[in-house]
């Protein structure tokens, strides 16, 4: 994605040519008009001065290197601009962490429909094997009754328990983990949170509204807000990143075969 204003705010300085770069320098020369707007769209968020910079490039270190993206020269290009913008390893590193148990949706969203079209005996049959797995466990769930009592325990999840406790105590672990750390005030992990959620390739609706209204009650205004939003709609430029570079290779070599 295009950020290069970003960039030369946070001093990311004399960099190899990224692929956004090389895409954008092929735009100008094919599309001038739609280049220069796509930069115009792009930059925004890093010129508007809105959010600082640093959790600007904290927030597209995740977009990028989340499950639904998994950009590896954008995820590098924005850990080297939020190290330049002052980001330490331990905010880098707990971004990358909170990206990889976003993929939770995945599980919340369909269990619901699993148990709804499963027969009447399917769920009794796998009822029994739910009891010898807690058995085996020790019928204790302590990471879920730790969400639920730092209030973070979402009625999503109530399907996902339901069909895997054990599993579920143990992804829950990670989190409560992320949630003791402290690494980043409460108001900008809420943002970072809507962003995961609301990005355009995720676009998890229950999540969104959650940190949207955690967001509100730690102080975020509706300008922050919308500015993690516009940082989602960003992304969608990385398919000029990818394709462009590689429409100009192959035009090149058609023109020498």
């Amino acid at each position: 994605m295009a950020t290069e204003s970003g960039q030369a705010k946070a001093s990311a300085n004399q960099q190899p040519e990224s692929l956004w770069a090389a895409a954008l320098n092929q735009l100008k020369k094919w599309d001038p008009a739609w280049a220069e707007h796509t930069v115009k769209m792009t930059t925004n968020p890093w010129m508007d001065g809105i959010l600082p910079i640093k959790f600007i490039e904290l927030v597209s270190v995740g977009l990028n290197a989340s499950r639904t993206n998994l950009n590896p020269e954008g995820t590098r290009r924005h850990i080297r601009a939020a190290l330049a913008a002052g980001a330490n390893r331990q905010e880098i590193l707990f971004v990358l962490k909170c990206a990889s148990v976003m993929s939770i949706h995945s599980f919340s969203f369909n269990a619901p429909l699993l148990i709804q079209e499963a027969s009447m005996g399917s769920l009794e049959d796998f009822s029994d094997l739910r009891k010898k797995r807690l058995e085996r466990a020790g019928k204790s769930t302590p990471a879920v009754e730790k969400m639920k009592a730092i209030g973070h325990w979402s009625e999503e999840w109530d399907s996902v328990l339901f069909l895997d406790p054990v599993w579920t105590d143990q992804y829950l672990a990670m989190c409560t983990l992320l949630y003791a750390e402290n690494v980043l005030p409460p108001k900008e992990l809420e943002l970072l949170l809507v962003a995961f959620d609301a990005a355009y390739v995720h676009i998890y609706g229950p999540g969104t509204r959650r940190h949207i209204k955690n967001a509100f009650k730690a102080g975020a205004t509706v300008e922050e807000i919308m500015e993690v939003l516009k940082l989602g709609v960003v992304q969608g430029v990385q398919a000029c990143n990818l394709g462009v570079t590689f429409l100009a290779e192959e035009l090149e070599r058609d023109a020498a075969a």
